[in-house]
């Protein structure tokens, strides 16, 4: 069973959500990546992954990406957050947030813990073949 990744970033944390992607490229090529709108675009356009691009997240995606959660098609999710930004869409985020704490799906909010989520995943990769 292919692991299913969310990658999900606000306006000021696409650059580093595109940057973390390129350092776990190969990790991530095993994986079955679905994104947000732009977020996804710009991961597939710099490294050639192959996502599955949801709505931007102001106009749903983020709904969208919790729908599948709920529905046990979300193994991870990589949400890089900008906490200083007020974000019209907050409810979203926080339904989505929710959704992982009541499913026990790992979630990251920052850079620190996104690595240290996919670090293991590379490692369950490693192991595995």
């Amino acid at each position: 069973m292919t692991t299913r990744v969310a990658l999900i970033a606000h306006d000021m944390k696409k650059d580093e959500i595109v940057t973390l992607a390129g350092e776990f490229a190969d990790t991530l090529a095993q994986c079955s990546l679905v994104a947000t709108g732009t977020t996804g675009g710009r991961i597939a356009a710099a490294h050639g992954l192959e996502v599955e691009r949801k709505l931007s997240g102001p106009h749903g995606g983020d709904l969208q990406i919790g729908a599948e959660l709920a529905e046990g098609r979300v193994d991870m999710v990589i949400f890089l957050r900008d906490p200083m930004t007020p974000q019209p869409h907050e409810p979203d985020i926080n339904a989505l947030v929710r959704a992982c704490d009541v499913h026990n799906v790992p979630c990251a909010t920052n850079i620190a813990t996104a690595r240290m989520i996919l670090d293991d995943l590379r490692l369950r990769f490693a192991w595995a073949s």
